[in-house]
């Protein structure tokens, strides 16, 4: 029986709603088009309704052929059921492409709208920047005006039935807001225990802004992530006391703080495993001893930036 999943109301898009746990389908290392495909039909089958995607991790194409699928199967009854977000990479960053490069993604996913259409980065790589982490000369500030306008076309399409932004501090969403006419709807952004961005999450809820959380176990099997959730003492002696796992504690505690999140397993046991979360709470001893954790600032921005001095360096927390 799929698991039944909760869901957030984004604003500045008519009261649509979004799934409050989601299916990241970045995987690291990479699998073939087919594995993604059919780790996407798993997920639909265990109940995830919320995908999320981008161009940059080249796994449009096979959620687009999950979708068709799962519609042929009778898994879904309509497109509609489904909640599929993707993102505008860097080397689009510009006014004049952006319409363009949705159209592109929408091809990739045989759709005709997104749920939600994300800006990836807060900053422009040029043409050339084909390997992450990016080269210094490659690298350049956003014109957050333009673009931000260039999304809102998106929207004004129909192309896109929501907009928001990813990996934005507090300071570029006050450049954002300054001059936007649809205010984001969502900052995507990494968010777990040992990262808990409190200021940015307080200063989101204020504006109306809804936070996802990205890498919420701290992507241990990737090369830009580390093993501080999953070696951590306190969350391990709660999830042992809990008898539950320790991811399962870690993205309990994320959804805890309202916000959505978005997990990435192609394992079917832990796809199911990271649904557990709805029918059961953290005490507030436990929430307590979680919030004083011990925090270490994100480490997904170096894997785009490198480890680059530049002034509009991402500060996801000023």
């Amino acid at each position: 029986m799929a698991a039944s999943i909760p869901e957030v109301t984004l604003h500045s898009c008519s009261g649509r709603s979004m799934p409050v746990i989601g299916m990241g389908t970045l995987a690291y290392p990479p699998v073939d088009p087919e594995t993604a495909k059919e780790a996407i039909l798993e997920a639909i089958r265990a109940g995830y309704r919320h995908f999320d995607t981008a161009f940059a991790y080249g796994s449009e194409k096979p959620l687009g052929e999950a979708v068709v699928e799962a519609l042929r199967l009778g898994l879904v009854k309509s497109r509609e059921e489904l909640f599929i977000t993707t993102k505008l990479w860097c080397t689009f960053a510009e006014k004049d492409s952006i319409v363009p490069a949705i159209k592109m993604s929408l091809s990739n996913l045989q759709m005709e709208y997104v749920d939600l259409y994300l800006i990836h980065w807060p900053v422009r790589l040029s043409k050339d920047a084909v390997r992450m982490p990016a080269q210094r000369d490659q690298i350049f500030e956003l014109d957050i005006k333009s673009v931000w306008e260039g999304m809102e076309e998106c929207h004004d399409l129909g192309l896109a039935k929501a907009i928001g932004v990813s990996n934005f501090s507090t300071k570029k969403l006050d450049l954002l807001l300054s001059s936007a006419r649809i205010p984001p709807a969502v900052n995507q952004v990494e968010m777990n225990p040992v990262w808990q961005q409190k200021q940015l999450r307080e200063y989101c809820s204020a504006k109306g802004i809804h936070i996802t959380a990205y890498s919420p176990l701290g992507a241990p099997t990737t090369k830009w992530g580390d093993g501080r959730i999953v070696e951590c003492d306190v969350l391990e002696e709660i999830a042992r006391a809990r008898g539950k796992t320790i991811a399962q504690v870690s993205l309990r505690w994320v959804y805890e703080q309202r916000v959505s999140l978005v997990t990435k397993s192609f394992d079917k046991q832990r796809m199911r495993d990271n649904l557990g979360i709805f029918d059961w709470s953290l005490t507030e001893e436990e929430s307590t001893r979680i919030g004083q954790l011990p925090q270490n600032k994100g480490v997904c921005f170096a894997n785009i930036l490198g480890q680059h001095d530049i002034s509009f360096e991402l500060d996801a927390e000023i």
